[in-house]
């Protein structure tokens, strides 16, 4: 891996995981110092942030963490809705034993999670583990990639909404009832649960309350 590819990492994870901020200023001198890299480099790295949406570039502010985009976050809960409805009726007649069993061991992990110290970043990567095994079991993995590939406003909006621990007892309870409809074969209780797990908070007036400073205007 270059050098550029590492700060290229480290810079997107920070973003991701709110250390840096939304609306951060990120310092062309302060980041040379800090990797020990050359201007050059550097702005090749910022420049491939700010077209994957990480940054923003204002003429006179210069580099700032980017809002995060409600409207961007809305399109990627749509197309997950729709894609995760259609998947989880394919498995409800087509999931084997042992992706049951392997969607079981998930969700005993992630009710184990919800209580550590580190809860957010834990369950929030065993919440990625449910849906992208539901993807995968349904030979839709490659969807789930694509998605993957445009979050970097709906990373940062879920990671808000699970600091909250009523909230992830209530995401682990919605898991629990997915993993029985489709054993059960209720489809018709699949549409409005799948609904509600992923676009209830979209709604909400927790971010507006709690976090405004961080949103997009």
């Amino acid at each position: 891996m270059s050098i550029k590819e590492e700060i290229m990492n480290s810079l997107k994870n920070e973003i991701l995981t709110l250390t840096l901020k939304p609306g951060t200023i990120l310092s062309e001198t302060a980041l040379s110092e800090r990797f020990q890299i050359s201007r050059t480099p550097l702005r090749d790295v910022l420049k491939q942030l700010s077209r994957e949406s990480y940054i923003d570039v204002y003429p006179k502010k210069g580099n700032l963490v980017s809002y995060i985009d409600l409207e961007s976050v809305e399109q990627i809960i749509y197309l997950r809705s729709v894609l995760e409805k259609e998947i989880i009726k394919y498995l409800s007649t087509h999931l084997v034993l042992k992706g049951v069993h392997e969607l079981k061991d998930i969700l005993q992990q992630q009710k184990a999670a919800i209580h550590e110290e580190s809860a957010t970043e834990q369950f929030l990567r065993l919440d990625d583990a449910f849906h992208a095994a539901l993807f995968r079991l349904a030979g839709r993995e490659f969807l789930w990639n694509l998605i993957q590939q445009s979050n970097v406003h709906y990373e940062r909006y879920r990671r808000l909404h699970m600091l909250r621990t009523e909230k992830l007892e209530e995401i682990w309870n919605e898991h629990q009832r997915i993993l029985e409809y489709m054993m059960q074969k209720e489809t018709e209780s699949i549409e409005a649960l799948i609904h509600h797990h992923l676009r209830e908070d979209i709604n909400s007036l927790y971010l507006q309350e709690n976090f405004s400073e961080y949103i997009r205007a």
